[in-house]
């Protein structure tokens, strides 16, 4: 491809500076490298993101700078993939709000220096996690929530004396219609029996011995 569109007078150029490859973006929305002279995906320029590859990214036409609109547009797709998101809802949504604000110049400012922070540190808090969790941390952390999530089951389960279970519903809800659907029957004492309260001392003492078996 010879066409070789470059940016006109006066515009930036923050990453010229740094050797950064040019990518062209045409009207088709297709990318073009022109250091390796072939089409690129947006998954190819979030791979050389992640290798810590600089590029900048021009409008093919116009030869404005469009690198900012390009790596937003990475991100969203990152984000649309799975459940692996980096921006959690009340964040976009605080920083929806600082549009416009008195605050919006300091922003910017403020997240480059945090996540750069984070980017030093990364290595010592990967190795402190390590430590903490064993070798695949994550996968532990996963666990234990598992686990957590589990024991609740349990413990909602340990009260089916009290009421029947609604259909479709988990074990240890009481159906608050089951006196509807029965004839009336003759009252009895509101009052626990013995064999009740014996019941339910059981069951609390088998769940506190779940919880100590998970802080071993």
């Amino acid at each position: 491809m010879t066409d070789e569109t470059t940016p006109s007078a006066g515009q930036s150029k923050p990453d010229q500076s740094r050797n950064a490859t040019v990518i062209k973006k045409y009207a088709n929305r297709r990318l073009y490298n022109t250091a390796t002279s072939t089409y690129v995906t947006l998954e190819d320029l979030a791979r050389m993101v992640k290798e810590g590859a600089d590029f900048i990214v021009y409008d093919a036409k116009s030869g404005e700078d469009i690198t900012r609109s390009v790596l937003t547009q990475i991100i969203f797709e990152e984000e649309n993939k799975g459940d692996n998101n980096l921006l959690p809802i009340n964040f976009l949504r605080q920083l929806i709000r600082f549009y416009g604000d008195s605050m919006q110049g300091v922003v910017p400012g403020y997240l480059e220096f945090s996540l750069g922070n984070l980017m030093k540190e990364q290595d010592k808090v990967r190795k402190q996690m390590a430590d903490a969790f064993g070798g695949d941390a994550f996968k532990t952390m996963e666990d234990a929530a598992k686990r957590n999530m589990q024991l609740f089951q349990d413990s909602l389960k340990m009260f089916t004396p009290f009421g029947a279970a609604m259909p479709g519903m988990g074990t240890g809800f009481p159906n608050p219609f089951a006196a509807a659907s029965k004839p009336a029957e003759k009252p009895v004492s509101s009052s626990p029996s013995k064999d009740d309260l014996q019941s339910l001392k059981d069951q609390l003492a088998a769940m506190q011995e779940k919880i100590d078996q998970l802080n071993r």
